[in-house]
């Protein structure tokens, strides 16, 4: 995960922000939990600043981009630096994908906190996203690759499901965030705060992305998809499993 991010995470947390719905739910997710570890922290997001909290992230061009208070530790997911119960709550929020052993990092959460949060994805439900289902279908195909199955997850953590649908307007530009929005995924640097996009062949993309061009100026795309423009939220299959 580090040398990924090493390497695509310049301005990701200029891309990568707080959205206050799904802080709102996270947050619910949390409890009152007083203490909180966030593992696979990234640049901050999501963490209150209300609590105790300390981040783990392996990136230093992550740590780097932090603005949150919260203390840092350089550490892998699949090894906290912590004892046993150090935590009320553990959090990772759209970064299990990326831990190089997802069953172990979600060990590693259950060992150092009696209450686990993970926001993640189904992935499934993008074969029904305009977005890969038309115009990058090999989104799925790599991200089936990268996501644990959900009720896989939620088994591991014996954990609840909650789904958190994407508002229209949201602020944290994850892959579905710009559904109302189709003219965003045009522009490099919002795909730049995607994950997805940079392990793709650039003539996949390419490929796409003037696809979506072409659908966007003939009206094609407004054909397809406008009735979406009358909708404030969106399920895109994200996941809080909360355990």
């Amino acid at each position: 995960m580090n040398q990924t991010y090493d390497t695509i995470g310049k301005g990701y947390a200029q891309r990568r922000r707080t959205d206050p719905r799904f802080f709102a739910r996270i947050v619910a997710a949390l409890g009152e939990a007083g203490s909180i570890v966030n593992v696979g922290a990234g640049s901050g997001s999501y963490e209150p600043e209300d609590r105790y909290l300390v981040a783990v992230e392996p990136s230093l061009e992550m740590i780097r981009q932090r603005t949150s208070p919260a203390p840092v530790v350089r550490a892998d997911a699949t090894a906290l630096p912590f004892a046993d119960n150090s935590f009320d709550a553990a959090m990772a929020i759209l970064t299990i994908h990326h831990w190089p052993d997802p069953d172990a990092g979600l060990e590693e959460m259950q060992r150092v906190a009696s209450r686990q949060v993970i926001l993640t994805h189904t992935i499934v439900d993008l074969k029904d996203f305009w977005l890969t289902r038309d115009y990058f279908p090999e989104i799925v195909q790599l991200d089936l690759l990268r996501f644990q199955p959900l009720r896989h997850v939620a088994d591991k953590l014996k954990g609840r499901v909650e789904v958190v649908p994407v508002p229209w307007d949201c602020i944290d530009g994850h892959l579905g965030a710009f559904w109302r929005r189709p003219e965003a995924y045009l522009d490099p640097h919002v795909r730049d705060g995607m994950s997805v996009f940079p392990p793709l062949d650039p003539a996949i993309v390419e490929r796409g992305v003037a696809r979506l061009a072409d659908d966007l100026t003939s009206g094609r795309w407004e054909e397809r998809n406008g009735y979406l423009r009358e909708l404030d939220e969106l399920d895109l299959g994200y996941r809080l499993v909360i355990a």
